[in-house]
């Protein structure tokens, strides 16, 4: 019997990329900045979404270019066809680190607002990003406040036993042993969220001072 050949593995291995004589540093110039990539994790419930839109309006207003990309924006058009099994939230953040990563290369500051529970793919993604250009902000809410916001009422479900596979609730969340940006929205004002990462960015040259 002959020896089968994994097509998906042929088909990787024929891949050749094509060396492209525009380079992020040259997209960097023309926008006069530093891409990188911002990661908010957290509890659903937590602030993510709210920090990192208020991020992106503060870097908007200072004329940075910025994209953000939020949980459910991805999974109502890229990763629609995912659930919320543990194979799938993987699958789900893999694929947004390469969009992540894509939009590095554009030389754009970009905001990420995920659960991404686990710790092994959040390491993933700072190795497919590259560690100098991830930044990782740890958005520390405890689950009985997340539970008690409950914006989309999923906690409610998840209790009830209507959604299975909820963070928090009968699927872990790891939190981040030693995120750059340690946020805890329910001890801090909004603005002192934001400042906070703002500062980070100074710090970094990433914006000016």
């Amino acid at each position: 019997m002959g020896m089968q050949v994994d097509r998906r593995d042929r088909r990787v291995k024929n891949i050749v990329s094509h060396p492209h004589k525009v380079k992020r540093e040259d997209r960097e110039k023309i926008k006069k900045q530093k891409g990188c990539v911002i990661w908010l994790t957290g509890l659903s419930g937590s602030g993510k979404s709210t920090i990192a839109n208020e991020l992106e309006y503060f870097l908007n207003q200072k004329e940075y270019h910025t994209y953000l990309l939020d949980g459910d924006n991805i999974r109502e058009g890229l990763n629609k066809d995912l659930h919320f099994s543990k194979k799938d939230r993987q699958e789900n953040i893999r694929r947004i680190a390469e969009v992540a990563k894509l939009f590095l290369d554009a030389g754009i500051i970009t905001i990420t607002a995920f659960i991404s529970p686990f710790e092994k793919d959040r390491e993933k993604v700072k190795e497919i990003i590259n560690p100098k250009n991830f930044i990782e902000v740890f958005i520390d809410t405890p689950l009985e406040i997340c539970i008690k916001r409950d914006p989309k009422g999923l906690y409610k479900k998840a209790l009830n036993k209507e959604i299975a596979d909820f963070t928090g609730i009968d699927s872990p969340y790891e939190k981040p042993k030693n995120p750059q940006i340690h946020i805890k929205p329910h001890k801090e004002s909004l603005k002192d969220s934001v400042d906070k990462i703002v500062s980070f960015l100074r710090k970094r040259k990433i914006i000016d001072a």
